[in-house]
């Protein structure tokens, strides 16, 4: 891609001159590529958004003494007989037998948009294995048409009750131009509502255990196969059992939104319970309610390509009629306009795009090979999401020049170099023989 005309960036800094580039957001020095599904060691894990800021350091993926990614390492662990899964399935109908309800009440709660994962995951609960689910869903910021669909079929062809959430509008378009601009992360309001609108919900309705789909360890989070309750991710949480201290000691006044304190937004004339549907619970709170959490994927063997196949069959669900822009597949995260610039931005910061993330995912799952991924990048990677462009930016209150030059802004050095008028990635993995930096 082109500079912009009206970047802001200091040329200076993206030039090899004998010394070391800078880099941004703690990502290791040395950029290497798993050996097995090239994904990145600059692909960052979760992290607690409400502390969030442009300079916060990231915890990366990462990588064994063969050059392994863990993401590949648990997904192989998955597939060497290591887990017992009808031994694991016994256990999921013990649980559900602890919490299942016969008085007509819901038993537990899943959160989610009617995607393929969602969809599975409900239905198994609530056709395999007995359960009265109650679906919960936080709004995307624009519904695409086929999100829209996907989501009424899920509920009307699936068959299942469902409260869906959407925050204040004004509110929201104001939190996601301060992440594009202090943090470059316009799915932030989105996350941070997908993260806790589903505990509120429970705990508000008392609704003793949350499922969630796939292992956080299928994308690389440092977290046990013998764990079936870990959530959240990053340093707030601990391996056994969860934890959800967001705060963690702060006030609210000091925890971040769109990269920028809360006491500001206050300060500045918004009330905080405009804001409040953004912030966390206490963690006090959903062990004062009993309330457990879980991933199904632990006591089922998840593969998000028959997780697609399920929910075609199931709840109606429908892939994207079109190619979906930065990548091959037509089926993963559908529902929102914005969706290609949250995966885009992930490129300009961390050099890891929308096509790195799906073939490495159906590498791990043996559905494409390493060579058919590189390919794959090769011709996909870092492409721009031009298809909502228009209504992304008026949504955001920004020009094209005016979003690029922020976005140029937040490229790493180390990551990136000035090659005439346009930017080129240093490190590509189709580039290279042995996939190390």
């Amino acid at each position: 891609m082109k500079i912009g005309p009206s970047s802001q960036v200091d040329s200076s800094r993206f030039a090899q001159e004998g010394g070391e580039l800078e880099v941004y957001y703690g990502l290791p020095r040395e950029v290497r590529f798993c050996v097995q599904c090239n994904m990145s060691n600059q692909q960052p894990m979760s992290s607690n958004e409400y502390s969030h800021g442009k300079g916060s350091s990231k915890t990366t993926m990462s990588f064994d003494e063969e050059g392994v990614c863990h993401a590949c390492r648990f997904n192989d662990m998955k597939r060497d007989g290591e887990i017992d899964w009808a031994e694991r399935e016994k256990e999921l109908l013990d649980l559900c037998d602890k919490y299942r309800k016969d008085d007509g009440s819901y038993d537990c709660i899943v959160g989610g948009s009617g995607g393929k994962d969602s969809a599975m995951q409900s239905h198994l609960l609530k056709y395999k294995y007995g359960m009265h689910p109650l679906t919960v869903t936080w709004s995307p910021h624009l519904y695409t048409d086929i999100g829209w669909k996907n989501f009424q079929a899920w509920l009307h062809e699936g068959g299942f009750d469902n409260y869906l959430f959407t925050p204040n509008g004004k509110i929201h378009r104001l939190l996601t131009r301060n992440a594009t601009i202090n943090l470059l992360h316009p799915f932030q309001p989105f996350i941070l509502g997908q993260k806790t609108f589903v505990a509120k919900m429970a705990a508000k309705l008392n609704i003793p255990l949350i499922f969630y789909g796939e292992m956080p360890g299928e994308y690389g989070e440092q977290v046990s196969h013998k764990t079936s309750s870990y959530a959240g991710g990053g340093s707030d949480v601990e391996s056994e059992g969860f934890q959800l201290d967001y705060y963690r000691g702060r006030e609210v006044r000091d925890m971040l939104l769109g990269g920028k304190p809360i006491g500001e937004y206050v300060d500045e004339g918004i009330p905080l319970a405009d804001l409040k549907s953004y912030l966390p619970m206490e963690n006090e709170v959903l062990i004062d309610k009993g309330i457990d959490w879980k991933y199904l994927g632990y006591y089922v063997k998840w593969v998000p390509q028959e997780a697609y196949y399920y929910a075609v069959e199931h709840t109606g669900f429908e892939a994207n009629p079109i190619r979906t822009e930065g990548t091959y597949s037509k089926y993963n995260s559908l529902d929102d306009k914005v969706d290609g610039f949250f995966y885009w931005t992930r490129w300009i910061k961390f050099g890891v795009g929308r096509a790195m993330m799906d073939s490495a995912q159906e590498i791990r799952n043996q559905h494409i090979t390493k060579e058919e991924g590189l390919a794959l990048m090769e011709r996909y990677e870092g492409e721009y999401p031009a298809r909502y462009e228009s209504e992304f930016l008026e949504y955001i209150g920004m020009d094209r020049d005016e979003f690029l030059a922020i976005a140029d802004t937040f490229r790493s050095p180390h990551l990136w170099k000035i090659d005439g008028d346009e930017w080129k990635l240093r490190h590509t993995p189709w580039e290279r023989t042995d996939a190390r930096a």
